[in-house]
């Protein structure tokens, strides 16, 4: 039996565009009860949701995908939570995006410098 149900369940599900997510939010996305997330900070220093003034706990983007990668060890993968602990601490770090210094930006050879001359030439031909 095949049903959208259960293809919504295979897939990864869409985090929603905000900055905090209590824990109950959090519960719902993932599909676990909020006690197992409260048991996952305690095993993975991955997952730390800040706290706050009122002691709830907000769980910011990152801990998010962090839990959603957690559950993806555990529930699929099949990790025991020992071996999903050594994954995130051997796991590498994405590395930092390279800045673009500004002898790249203003490269004759890309056009840059062109194009800005040109928008400029527009600009002043619409003000005169």
């Amino acid at each position: 039996m095949t049903g959208p149900a259960l293809e919504l369940t295979n897939s990864e599900p869409e985090i929603p565009n905000k900055l905090y997510f209590r824990i109950g939010e959090v519960s719902r996305l993932l599909g676990v009860e909020p006690h197992v997330l409260r048991y996952w900070e305690t095993e993975f220093s991955v997952l730390k949701p800040k706290k706050g003034g009122t002691g709830q706990r907000l769980y910011r983007r990152k801990d998010v995908e962090a839990a959603l990668e957690i559950k993806r060890l555990l529930y699929e993968r099949r990790y025991t939570i020992e071996g999903a602990r050594k994954y995130f601490e051997i796991k590498p770090a994405a590395p930092p995006p390279k800045p673009a210094r500004q002898a790249e930006l203003f490269d004759p050879r890309r056009g840059v410098l062109d194009d800005v001359r040109k928008q400029l030439r527009d600009i002043l031909q619409i003000l005169k």
